[in-house]
């Protein structure tokens, strides 16, 4: 049945009320319609999108795990390929959007060709067991620091795939993981791990080890990374598609690199890579966070985000440190020198996460210090530079878009670092916001040969007053 179909014949259910009961019942009755259209793509053979039994099960087969710690999952791969996981995948894999992989084929391609056939296709591929994995196209971003790394961009097939798998699995391990982790992980952000290496500090661990991985994501076994899977996964058809995936080959300006003969890595930007990272250093978290008696008796804290990670205490010998170098040793990775350091963190400020952790002296009582967690130079740098160049590749744009999308930039940026009774990003807005004021009238005044009549008003005031820039410091 056609949507318009579907409209009159809801309009035909009430033709004998009232006008006003008739309108009104009408435009619900359309509304959520369209809301359920929007969420329930009408296909043929292929189920509605279902997230409340989803959820369901991830709740139950997380109650599961964590009730038993020991219990191996041995039937999974049937929901994994279920169409209904499938096209859930599919929805999530396009909220995060992303480009196309080696194939060239977007979500648009997809669905131009019917959606239907693209989720009945891989249910098919899945359960004759025919499916493989595309190369990963390998592009490259740049750093802050100008290096570039290294990103693997899987086609949207595997994608959904590998966002399938993770729905499935990702319950069992979240049961198991230590809560001492942040990153890539349900209802946790790094907000929350800022917060808790400020409250680490209150309590007086104030000596801190900021570590830093060499290549984490690049240097992973694959070997000790299956082993820690398989002690809560035995269904062998999943484990087959994750050892699949982990030797997937790479593609990089039309040469293939990898593939079966890897032994160590997953491809950063991969959906499944960033749970595969957690399930490998949840046994560093477990180990430092009382696993073994060095790091219990002395009390030491650690705060992770991904690869990312901060020791801290009140006193952290060498004993500890060659204690943790020698478990990542046998975990077959290793500490970057050069970015690694301990730092008393009373006496010297130290950056995790973008913000910056320094103990300043009250503004209100000399007599009395403070915790002052603030965006850091670098991300305020970052900032600028992502300003800068969109204005100078902007200058054809009206005020209106220019405005807009500037505050898609600033908002994000300004909601990381306000972090309610953790974070003072004031000072740090009020510096943004007089870049905006000079970068803006700079721009507006290079516009054209004459001077823009925005510059001669003042560009960042009338793009705040009539276009709605934000405003940094009232933000």
């Amino acid at each position: 049945m056609s949507v318009v179909a579907m409209i009159y014949k809801t309009e035909q259910l009430v033709l004998a009320k009232g006008h006003y009961f008739r309108q009104s019942f009408v435009e619900r009755s359309i509304c959520k319609l369209v809301k359920n259209l929007e969420l329930q793509p009408i296909s043929n053979n292929i189920p509605q999108r279902d997230e409340e039994s989803i959820r369901d099960f991830q709740g139950k087969i997380y109650l599961k795990a964590k009730q038993e710690e020991e219990f191996k999952f041995y039937i999974l791969y049937d929901k994994i390929m279920s169409k209904k996981f499938l096209l859930e995948a599919y929805f999530r894999v396009k909220k995060n959007d992303g480009s196309p992989g080696i194939d060239g084929v977007s979500f648009e391609d997809i669905e131009n060709e019917g959606l239907g056939d693209f989720i009945n296709s891989l249910h098919k591929e899945l359960k004759t067991k025919s499916y493989k994995s595309s190369p990963v196209k390998r592009v490259y971003i740049e750093k802050e620091n100008r290096k570039k790394r290294p990103l693997g961009i899987p086609t949207i097939r595997d994608r959904v795939v590998q966002m399938s798998c993770k729905i499935v699995i990702e319950p069992i391990f979240e049961a198991d993981f230590a809560d001492v982790s942040y990153g890539f992980r349900p209802k946790r952000s790094a907000a929350d791990a800022i917060k808790e290496i400020k409250e680490n500090l209150k309590a007086g661990n104030t000596e801190v080890y900021d570590a830093d991985l060499s290549s984490y994501f690049d240097t992973i076994p694959h070997d000790k990374l299956m082993i820690l899977v398989a002690q809560r996964v035995s269904d062998k058809h999943t484990l087959s598609l994750i050892k699949g995936w982990l030797k997937t080959p790479v593609q990089e300006d039309g040469k293939i690199t990898g593939g079966k003969k890897s032994k160590q890595g997953t491809p950063q930007g991969g959906v499944i890579s960033p749970l595969l990272a957690n399930i490998y250093l949840n046994l560093l978290d477990k180990i430092v966070d009382g696993g073994w008696k060095i790091f219990r008796k002395a009390r030491i804290k650690i705060v992770r985000f991904a690869d990312d990670f901060v020791l801290m205490g009140k006193k952290i010998s060498s004993k500890i440190k060659g204690a943790l170098l020698g478990l990542l040793e046998r975990m077959g990775l290793r500490i970057n020198e050069e970015k690694t350091k301990t730092v008393k963190a009373r006496e010297k400020s130290f950056d995790f996460l973008g913000f910056t952790f320094r103990f300043d002296k009250s503004l209100f009582n000399k007599d009395k210090s403070y915790w002052n967690v603030f965006p850091s130079k670098k991300s305020l740098k970052k900032l600028r530079r992502k300003i800068g160049s969109y204005l100078k590749r902007s200058g054809h744009l009206v005020p209106m878009r220019i405005a807009n999308e500037l505050n898609l930039k600033l908002r994000g940026w300004m909601n990381y670092f306000s972090i309610e009774g953790v974070s003072y990003p004031n000072k740090a807005k009020r510096n943004i916001e007089w870049y905006l004021k000079c970068r803006l009238n700079r721009y507006y005044k290079r516009k054209s040969q004459r001077r823009s009549k925005l510059y001669s008003k003042g560009a960042y005031k009338v793009l705040v007053e009539k276009y709605g820039l934000i405003k940094p410091s009232a933000y």
